[in-house]
This record gives structure tokens, C-alpha cells and sequence, in this order.
């Protein structure tokens, strides 16, 4: 009877244990947050600190996102100083030694991809330049892939129990991000060579991987609002030579591209950019969905 009891007490106590603590991930980006959740599944909790309508390079250090961080096990972030302007800041403040630069909860997407658009020589009379190169590269999916990869490798070495699952999740996800990569490029072939204007330089990787070809800005200087002067040069520009559509990101304001796809006849769209950025971009998968079909209809 004592043999049974103590059993019993043994199996009441393993019920009564919490289960494994999750692992916190903040997210500086809804992209990052959409991906650590796929390799993380039930592991993780994930917080983002960002949303699809905020410019991602202006963000306000606000106490609630210093609590965040005080709290987290694993940061995640584009960096190549998109967040340059607020990160340092949360970091500084929220004092959590797991998060810090050189420790394994630090991790930095732009690391993990060849970067595109890194200037020869640095000076802010140019406006917003990025030392290590142009930050929005999420907007291809390759390089999603890529930072997938290093991603779960990373939230193993923080779980190593683990790490045996989230390399399954990054098997399963690659399998799936791969064949999807395969249809959005088949979608997308009528729009290799196709001249556009874009309202911020946000889309050199889009570029890139699409084959379209920018041929103007409406920011004079990257991070500049448009001008009625440069607006002005760009649409005589346009009227000598004319492109197919006007770019701009979710959380651009739309005012400067619908003033000139007004006067040029050329239709401005509308971009995501990111998970959130439009109804349909609910996930990664549905966010290139959405960005390859908006601009086949403003292509038609």
C-alpha cells in the first residue's frame, strides 16, 4: 500500500508540473513573428513589436515594448540599421542580458542574405542610407528561405531539448516555401522588364527577384517625403517614357502616388509589404500571394 501511495503521490506531482516554458520571441517585424511562429509552433510565443501600417524605421520606444523585451528570450529583427532609430533604445532600457548584441538571443535577419543597394560611400545629405545595405528584404521569398534556415537553427541552440522539432518545422516549412516560390515565379513571368516607379526604394529585392525594372522614385532621397518639385520632374519623365505602375508600401501614404497615377494614367498599387499589410496577407504564404496577384491586375 505504501508502494501504491507513493506512485501516487509521484503521478499527482509530474501532473501538477507546468509544462515546458515556451520560448518568448520579440519580433521587431510581423515577417520575422510570421516565421519564428512557423518553426516554433507550440514552442514559442511570439510578440511583435510592428505592424504592417508603421514605418518600420520610425517607431516609438514606448514602455510597453521595453516590458516586452525585458521579458524575452530571443529577439528578432531585420537589423542592417532599419531599426537604428528605436532598437538601441528598448535594448538599452530594458536591460535583458539574453537579447543584447554577440548573445544567442540576438538575432539578425539581414545577416543571413546578400544584400543589395550597399552604397559606396556614406553620407546623410543623401537621406536615409543603410551602411550594410538596402533593410527591406523581406520582400523576396528567397531570402525568407534563407533566414529560415539560420532561424531554427538558432531557436535550437536556445531550445536544445527541442531542436530535433523546430528542425522538423524548418523541413516541413522549406518543403512547402520552396513549391510556393515555384508558382508565385510562374504567376509572375509576364512581369519580367516591366518598368515602375516606386514611392520609397522598399523594393530592390521585389526588383530583383521579378526582373522589373525602377526607373524613378518619388522620395527624392530615401526616408524624404516627395516634393511638389521632384513630383513634378518625375511625371515629365513618365510622359517621355512612360512605365506600368506606381509602388508604394502598405504604410506609405498614398497621396504623392494616386496624385501621379492621376496624371499619368498609370495605376498606382498598393503593396502589404509585409504580413498584415492588406486582408489578405494574413500569413507569409498568403503575402506573396497577395503581392503577385495585385501586380498582375495592375499589369492587365
Amino acid at each position: 500500500m505504501k508502494i501504491l501511495n507513493r506512485l501516487f503521490a509521484g503521478l499527482m506531482l509530474l501532473i501538477a508540473l507546468p509544462a515546458a516554458a515556451e520560448i518568448k520571441v520579440f519580433a521587431c517585424e510581423p515577417e520575422w513573428a510570421a516565421l519564428a511562429q512557423e518553426l516554433g509552433g507550440d514552442k514559442v510565443s511570439v510578440f511583435t513589436a510592428t505592424t504592417a501600417r508603421q514605418d518600420p524605421h520610425r517607431i516609438e520606444a514606448r514602455p510597453s515594448l521595453i516590458a516586452r523585451l525585458r521579458q524575452a528570450d530571443l529577439l528578432v529583427c531585420t537589423g542592417a540599421e532599419l531599426e537604428i532609430g528605436w532598437l538601441p533604445v528598448l535594448l538599452r532600457q530594458a536591460g535583458n542580458a539574453r537579447v543584447q548584441p554577440g548573445r544567442p538571443g540576438y538575432f539578425e535577419a539581414a545577416s543571413h542574405v546578400r544584400m543589395l543597394e550597399v552604397p559606396a560611400r556614406l553620407d546623410r545629405a543623401e537621406g536615409d542610407v543603410h551602411a550594410a545595405g538596402n533593410p527591406h528584404i523581406q520582400t523576396d521569398p528567397r531570402n525568407i528561405g534563407r533566414v529560415a534556415t539560420a532561424l531554427a537553427q538558432r531557436l535550437g541552440e536556445i531550445d536544445p531539448e527541442n531542436a530535433d522539432y523546430y528542425q522538423t518545422r524548418h523541413r516541413d516549412f522549406v518543403q512547402r516555401w520552396e513549391a510556393a516560390i515555384k508558382r508565385w515565379e510562374q504567376q509572375a513571368a509576364p512581369l519580367k522588364g516591366i518598368r515602375i516607379v516606386v514611392q520609397h526604394k522598399g523594393f530592390p529585392y521585389l526588383e530583383n527577384w521579378l526582373g522589373l525594372r525602377e526607373v524613378a522614385a518619388l522620395e527624392p532621397k530615401p526616408g524624404i517625403e516627395p516634393t511638389s518639385a521632384h513630383l513634378t520632374e518625375v511625371l515629365e519623365q513618365l510622359r517621355r517614357q512612360p512605365a506600368k505602375m506606381i509602388l508604394r508600401a502598405a504604410y506609405n501614404d498614398g497621396r504623392a502616388s494616386e496624385w501621379l497615377a492621376e496624371r499619368t494614367k498609370i495605376p498606382a498599387v498598393m503593396l502589404p509589404f509585409t504580413v498584415g499589410g492588406s486582408d489578405k496577407a494574413k500569413d507569409l504564404f498568403e503575402l506573396f500571394d497577395d503581392t503577385v496577384q495585385r501586380l498582375l491586375r495592375a499589369l492587365t
